[in-house]
């Protein structure tokens, strides 16, 4: 039920609050101004009011996983961290920033007996995040994601070898053009190619080049890594994978396995806790929306309340 709120917006009767609140939900703030004749932070401080009566203080007291990831929220690399719960979806809290002194304000709002109740924590490979996890929930079983890696193999390895290789074909301007405009075909899964015409011409590129083709094989190879149940058989898999990486004379696919070893621990800790931010990815494209209805925010308090209230996750 809308609560009303009295924050001095002349508003004839509290039918007219709950239909700006409900307005706010699907049109921009611009929009639902020029509908009732208001200023756009007189709109917003009545969606903002009612956003923090529904959603503060924010419940944290049977928090026992969580699930980390950054967002973009402006350009020029301006970022928040949005922190989950990576069973359900719903988002607990955003703070902006990424740096370590960032996202300690989440875990002072966990509080020292929250710190403890944590369990598993799952993230990508961010050594801020790591290392506040650590210091702050040593007992918390830190798990590397599955989507991050493969993006991080896809942009290290794959792309690295594409400029190699267009560097390398600059006097043969057809086939350096083709290697040039293969990105998307690289970086992309095999399986979401829908048109039989990205289907050839990936096969044709792989044919006609020996690094990308193994670097490509062992992506997919290494995407087996997460089907494993038990730590010892998904060492053993990624130990096999690691000597042939660093067998293959390919020096970012080298590069890319050793970083990779350093971290094996949190990566297989999969096994044991089945969990991603796979969520938390799907909600980059909902969050750019949230932007261009409010066209920009220029209240992050605000914007991290919509945030919060279009992610309330699954029930049960």
């Amino acid at each position: 039920m809308v609560q009303e709120c009295h924050i001095g917006v002349n508003t004839n009767t509290v039918l007219d609050t709950e239909s700006v609140v409900c307005l706010c939900a699907h049109m921009s703030v611009k929009h639902v101004a020029e509908q009732y004749g208001l200023g756009w932070d007189a709109v917003k401080n009545i969606d903002k009011a009612y956003l923090k009566a529904r959603l503060d203080p924010v419940d944290l007291s049977e928090v026992e996983a969580l699930a980390m990831d950054e967002v973009s929220i402006r350009k020029r690399y301006r970022y928040a961290t949005v922190f989950a719960d990576p069973t359900s979806g719903k988002v607990l809290w955003v703070v902006e920033g990424r740096k370590r002194e960032d996202i300690r304000a989440f875990f002072d709002l966990l509080g020292a007996e929250g710190c403890k109740r944590l369990k598993v924590v799952v993230m990508d490979m961010m050594a801020t995040y790591r290392q506040e996890v650590e210091a702050r929930c040593p007992q918390a079983e830190i798990v590397y994601d599955f989507f991050h890696i493969l993006s991080h193999y896809g942009r290290n390895v794959l792309d690295r070898i594409r400029v190699d290789e267009a560097n390398r074909l600059r006097g043969d301007r057809p086939a350096r053009k083709v290697v040039k405009g293969s990105k998307w075909l690289l970086l992309s899964n095999r399986k979401n190619l829908e048109r039989r015409e990205d289907r050839i011409r990936l096969k044709e590129l792989l044919a006609a080049n020996w690094a990308l083709m193994k670097a490509y094989v062992m992506r997919e190879d290494l995407r087996r890594l997460w089907s494993y149940k038990y730590p010892k058989a998904a060492r053993r898999f990624f130990d096999a994978w690691y000597r042939r990486a660093i067998y293959s004379k390919i020096e970012p696919l080298k590069r890319f396995a050793r970083f990779l070893k350093k971290h094996l621990d949190h990566v297989i800790a999969h096994c044991r806790w089945p969990l991603h931010t796979c969520r938390l990815e799907g909600m980059n494209n909902k969050i750019k929306v949230i932007k261009r209805m409010a066209y920009g925010f220029r209240d992050n308090e605000y914007f991290f309340l919509k945030i919060r209230a279009a992610f309330p996750g699954n029930a049960g």
